[in-house]
């Protein structure tokens, strides 16, 4: 794991590529990201899981659904 010291010349060195004005952008759009992240892996999850415990007939429907749509 990274110490006091490692985290000061890390944050030294993004001062000095990215510049002060644009560390807040940086960090804003990572925030950004990881909650899109995370909303993405929920949906996945929620996809995943049968709403109503019947798993096979769910996933005959989700089947006969692509089917039915053009590609």
């Amino acid at each position: 794991m990274l110490e006091g010291q490692e985290w000061l010349v890390i944050g030294a060195l993004a001062l000095l590529l990215f510049g002060g004005s644009q560390l807040p952008k940086l960090a804003r759009s990572l925030g950004q990201a990881q909650k899109e992240f995370k909303k993405g892996l929920a949906d996945g999850a929620a996809e995943d899981a049968p709403a109503d415990g019947n798993a096979e007939a769910n996933a005959e429907a989700n089947v006969e659904a692509k089917a039915d749509t053009p590609a």
